[in-house]
C-alpha cells in the first residue's frame, strides 16, 4: 500500500505544481516530464499535470526515483557578464549554471533576470514560492543599479527618467535616478527599479537617447552585491532570506 492516498484531509494542489513547490524542477519541466509519461502518483502512471495531488504525502516517482522535497536553497551571485540567464541556450552560449559547475545544488532556478550583457547580484533558489514573492512587483524588494553612461546627464534628464516614459505603449519609470560621478565624456547613475520589466533600463535610456556602456545590479532591497567575486556565489543566510521575504526593507542582521 502507498502513503498518502487514504484518510489525507490536508491540501491538494496540482501535480505539476506539488513537484515544483518539493524544488525538483520547474513547474513548466515538471508539466513536459508528467505528459510524457514519466510521473507515478501513488503507484499509477498520471499525465495530467492539474491532477489533485496532497501537496505533503503523496508518493512520487519521476523515472522510477521517488522524488521527496529537497532541502531549500537560496544563492546569490555575481553574474558575469557575457552570460545568459538560462538553463540551456539554443544557440550554445554560456549560460550562468556554469558558474556553479561541480557543486552539485540540484535544481535552482533564477529569481529574475539579467541579459547578457548585465552583470551583479543575481539570485538563484529552489522554492518556487519565495521566488514569485521576490520577483512581484506588488511585494518584492526594488532592485538597485550602477549604470555607465555615454554622456553626461543633467538634473532635467534624471528627472525625466523617474517622471517614466511611454515606450510603444508601456510606460516605463525609475523609482529613483541620480549622478554618482562624471568624468568628460562619461558618467555613472544610480537607478532603483520597483519593478523588473525586459531590458527595463537599457530601453528607458535609449528612449532619452542615452547609450549604456555598462550595467551592474548592486543590491536587492537590503542584500548588497559587496565584495563578492565575479562569477563567485554563497548561499544567502537566515536573516537575509528573511528580510527579502518581507520585501527587503528590514535591517540586515548576521544569522
Amino acid at each position: 500500500m502507498h502513503r498518502g492516498r487514504i484518510g489525507f484531509s490536508g491540501p491538494r494542489h496540482g501535480l505539476a505544481r506539488v513537484l515544483s513547490k518539493r524544488g525538483v524542477c520547474s513547474r513548466s519541466e515538471a508539466e513536459r516530464r508528467i505528459r510524457d509519461g514519466r510521473v507515478q502518483l501513488d503507484g499509477r502512471i498520471v499525465r495530467d499535470p492539474e491532477h489533485p495531488t496532497a501537496a505533503s504525502s503523496a508518493v512520487i516517482l519521476v523515472d522510477g526515483v521517488e522524488m521527496r522535497p529537497v532541502v531549500p536553497r537560496y544563492l546569490m551571485l555575481n553574474k558575469p557578464r557575457g552570460l545568459v540567464t538560462t538553463l540551456s541556450d539554443e544557440q550554445g552560449r554560456d549560460t550562468v549554471y556554469r558558474c556553479f559547475d561541480g557543486a552539485n545544488l540540484g535544481w535552482i532556478a533564477p529569481v529574475g533576470r539579467l541579459d547578457k550583457a548585465s552583470e551583479g547580484l543575481l539570485l538563484f533558489s529552489n522554492d518556487p514560492a519565495w521566488a514569485a514573492f521576490i520577483t512581484d512587483p506588488s511585494s518584492g524588494p526594488g532592485k538597485c543599479y550602477h549604470v555607465q553612461v555615454d554622456c553626461i546627464p543633467d538634473a532635467p534628464l534624471l528627472d525625466r527618467l523617474m517622471r517614466g516614459i511611454d515606450i510603444g505603449g508601456e510606460y516605463l519609470a525609475a523609482a529613483n535616478a541620480t549622478l554618482l560621478r562624471a568624468g568628460h565624456k562619461h558618467a555613472w547613475l544610480e537607478i532603483t527599479l520597483g519593478e523588473g520589466r525586459n531590458r527595463q533600463i537599457r530601453r528607458l535610456l535609449a528612449a532619452c537617447e542615452i547609450g549604456v556602456l555598462r550595467l551592474l545590479r548592486v543590491s536587492i532591497g537590503t542584500l548588497q552585491l559587496g565584495d563578492l567575486p565575479k562569477g563567485q556565489w554563497r548561499p544567502l543566510t537566515v536573516a537575509e532570506i528573511e528580510t527579502l521575504a518581507q520585501g527587503g526593507s528590514a535591517p540586515s542582521r548576521a544569522a
